[in-house]
Protein backbone atom coordinates (compact mmCIF):
# COMPACT_ATOMS: atom_id res chain seq x y z
CA UNK A 1 0.00 0.00 0.00
CA UNK A 2 1.42 3.50 -0.79
CA UNK A 3 0.56 6.18 1.27
CA UNK A 4 0.98 10.12 0.21
CA UNK A 5 1.76 12.49 3.53
CA UNK A 6 1.90 16.07 3.12
CA UNK A 7 4.50 17.05 5.35
CA UNK A 8 6.70 21.08 6.35
CA UNK A 9 8.94 18.85 8.02
CA UNK A 10 9.44 15.33 7.11
CA UNK A 11 9.10 13.72 10.52
CA UNK A 12 4.95 15.20 11.03
CA UNK A 13 2.07 15.38 9.17
CA UNK A 14 1.52 18.77 9.38
CA UNK A 15 0.58 20.48 6.29
CA UNK A 16 -3.00 21.38 4.88
CA UNK A 17 -3.64 19.48 1.56
CA UNK A 18 -4.03 22.70 -0.38
CA UNK A 19 -0.54 24.51 0.65
CA UNK A 20 1.84 21.18 -0.16
CA UNK A 21 4.34 21.42 -2.58
CA UNK A 22 5.56 18.23 -2.09
CA UNK A 23 3.97 15.15 -1.00
CA UNK A 24 6.46 12.03 0.64
CA UNK A 25 5.43 8.86 -0.37
CA UNK A 26 5.38 6.04 1.71
CA UNK A 27 4.88 2.17 1.23
CA UNK A 28 3.66 0.12 3.88
CA UNK A 29 3.16 -3.71 3.93
CA UNK A 30 4.32 -6.82 6.11
CA UNK A 31 7.76 -6.26 6.59
CA UNK A 32 7.21 -2.56 7.52
CA UNK A 33 6.98 1.42 6.63
CA UNK A 34 9.80 2.67 3.92
CA UNK A 35 10.02 6.22 2.29
CA UNK A 36 10.27 5.45 -1.39
CA UNK A 37 10.33 9.27 -2.56
CA UNK A 38 9.28 12.74 -2.64
CA UNK A 39 6.42 14.13 -5.24
CA UNK A 40 6.95 17.97 -5.93
CA UNK A 41 3.46 19.22 -6.92
CA UNK A 42 2.20 23.32 -8.02
CA UNK A 43 0.26 23.78 -4.64
CA UNK A 44 -4.04 23.65 -5.02
CA UNK A 45 -4.44 26.90 -2.89
CA UNK A 46 -4.00 29.97 -4.84
CA UNK A 47 -4.43 32.85 -2.27
CA UNK A 48 -7.32 33.82 -3.45
CA UNK A 49 -9.54 34.88 -1.21
CA UNK A 50 -13.05 32.94 -2.91
CA UNK A 51 -10.80 29.84 -3.13
CA UNK A 52 -12.82 28.57 -6.15
CA UNK A 53 -12.29 24.92 -7.04
CA UNK A 54 -9.66 24.50 -9.62
CA UNK A 55 -10.43 21.04 -11.20
CA UNK A 56 -6.96 21.44 -13.84
CA UNK A 57 -4.92 22.37 -10.91
CA UNK A 58 -6.11 19.06 -8.48
CA UNK A 59 -6.32 16.85 -11.68
CA UNK A 60 -2.54 17.62 -11.47
CA UNK A 61 -2.01 16.61 -7.93
CA UNK A 62 -4.17 13.17 -8.12
CA UNK A 63 -1.88 12.35 -11.18
CA UNK A 64 1.08 12.75 -8.75
CA UNK A 65 -1.05 10.71 -5.81
CA UNK A 66 -3.11 8.53 -8.22
CA UNK A 67 -0.92 5.17 -7.21
CA UNK A 68 -1.55 5.87 -3.51
CA UNK A 69 -4.05 4.35 -1.53
CA UNK A 70 -4.22 6.79 1.15
CA UNK A 71 -3.29 10.44 1.85
CA UNK A 72 -2.64 11.80 5.09
CA UNK A 73 -2.88 15.39 6.03
CA UNK A 74 -3.61 18.10 8.79
CA UNK A 75 -6.52 19.66 7.08
CA UNK A 76 -8.40 19.51 3.19
CA UNK A 77 -11.31 21.71 2.00
CA UNK A 78 -14.54 19.34 1.52
CA UNK A 79 -14.38 19.20 -2.50
CA UNK A 80 -10.75 17.88 -2.67
CA UNK A 81 -11.21 15.35 -0.27
CA UNK A 82 -14.59 13.92 -1.78
CA UNK A 83 -12.80 14.35 -5.47
CA UNK A 84 -9.89 12.19 -4.18
CA UNK A 85 -12.43 9.63 -2.65
CA UNK A 86 -13.77 9.54 -6.09
CA UNK A 87 -10.40 8.12 -7.68
CA UNK A 88 -9.85 5.70 -5.06
CA UNK A 89 -7.84 7.99 -2.32
CA UNK A 90 -9.20 7.95 1.09
CA UNK A 91 -7.57 11.08 3.20
CA UNK A 92 -6.63 11.09 6.96
CA UNK A 93 -6.62 14.30 8.54
CA UNK A 94 -4.24 13.46 11.24
CA UNK A 95 -1.63 14.93 13.03
CA UNK A 96 1.30 13.20 14.16
CA UNK A 97 4.27 11.47 13.72
CA UNK A 98 4.32 10.27 10.10
CA UNK A 99 5.09 6.57 11.25
CA UNK A 100 2.74 7.12 14.01
CA UNK A 101 0.28 8.42 11.61
CA UNK A 102 0.63 5.48 9.50
CA UNK A 103 0.49 2.83 11.55
CA UNK A 104 -3.48 4.55 12.18
CA UNK A 105 -3.76 4.33 8.89
CA UNK A 106 -2.97 0.25 8.96
CA UNK A 107 -5.27 -0.56 11.83
CA UNK A 108 -8.24 0.93 10.37
CA UNK A 109 -8.45 4.28 12.81
CA UNK A 110 -9.23 7.36 11.27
Amino acid sequence: MKIAVASRDGRIINQHFGHAERFLIYEADECGIRFLEERGVEKYCSENPEHLYNPERTKKIFDALMDCSALLVSRIGTIPEKELEKVGITTFILCDYIEEGIKTVLSGVR
